[in-house]
């Protein structure tokens, strides 16, 4: 299939969910996740999907000191990466078992000012907007992802005041549905730009039909991509290069270079490159990346 413009490839290179413990360099410190997105870049990395962790806890957490601190560590070293901060955390719920009304231990909803901080403070080029309620698990938790259509559009609102760019995150046809809306509301400025995730458990399948399906969905200026989790992520790239999307790997979706040998980021954007290269199309550069997106 023909491309109108070159592969964009997204390393995500942390995430916030748990992890392997055997992992032998897990990014987990903002220096860590800093010299990670350094490494993403050298390897063809375009853009970094930058979430970070307590280093304690080795959690995720919503802390715009350590946002700042990798932001700025990040700018400081010089790496040529756009930079985008998820905007996903904060909206996680867990139904109490006594009455489902109420939040269990664990749950952690947050105010729009608080999901907002460290993207304000950061003004980074892009940063996640999940627009997604759904049922999730991960590892033996289950939880509904809450986001409301009134925050969402609240945060599209902030995210054009700071000269952000948003990426959409869909996880189903309605999510797409409704970045159609937000459009049209005139809460999205230029090209819109979506992120399929596929293989989410409850959520759309990592399936060529998929894909297909929700790129039908998708307005005629949309630039978008898909990714992978798991053993997913290497088929789920070659799809979408051919079909004409930009990639994301990294350690937030898979750990793994092959069964049973540990990644690091770097290790899987080589992959990345090197297999959109095997198919035939060109990686794009940062300042390229930039052109496709729009972003200033």
């Amino acid at each position: 299939m023909l491309r109108d413009s070159k592969v964009i490839v997204t390393c995500a290179v942390t995430g916030a969910a748990p992890f392997n413990p055997k992992h032998p360099s897990f990014p987990v410190t903002p220096k860590e996740i800093a010299d990670a997105t350094s490494e993403a870049a050298k390897a063809g990395a375009a853009i970094a999907h930058i979430h970070v962790r307590d280093p304690d806890t080795k959690l995720g957490v919503l802390r715009s000191d350590l946002f700042k601190e990798v932001v700025d560590r990040i700018r400081d070293d010089g790496a040529d990466i756009l930079i985008n901060l998820t905007g996903g955390g904060g909206a996680t719920f867990f139904p109490s078992e006594e009455d489902e009304a109420m939040a269990a231990p664990g749950s952690h909803v947050a105010s729009l000012d608080e999901r907002m901080e460290h993207i304000e403070l950061c003004r980074p080029d892009i940063a996640s907007l999940d627009i997604n309620t759904s049922n999730q698990v991960e590892g033996e938790a289950e939880f509904v992802y809450l986001n409301s259509t009134r925050t969402l559009r609240a945060m599209a609102d902030r995210f054009r005041a700071a000269n952000v760019k948003p990426e959409l995150e869909v996880f189903s046809a309605g999510d797409i549905e409704f970045g159609k809306a937000l459009q049209a509301e005139g809460r999205l400025v230029g090209r819109p730009m979506y992120q399929f995730v596929l293989g989410v458990k409850w959520q759309a399948p990592a399936s060529t039909f998929g894909m297909e399906y929700f790129k039908g969905l998708l307005p005629d200026d949309a630039v978008w991509g898909a990714l992978g989790i798991g053993r997913e992520q290497m088929p789920v790239a070659a799809q979408t290069a051919i079909m004409g999307g930009n990639v994301r790997v990294g350690l937030e979706d898979n750990l793994y270079l092959r069964k049973g040998e540990f990644a690091t980021n770097g290790d899987l954007v080589t992959r990345a490159v090197e297999l959109i290269g095997h198919l035939g199309y060109e990686v794009a550069s940062t300042a390229e990346a930039r052109n496709i997106l729009g972003v200033d």
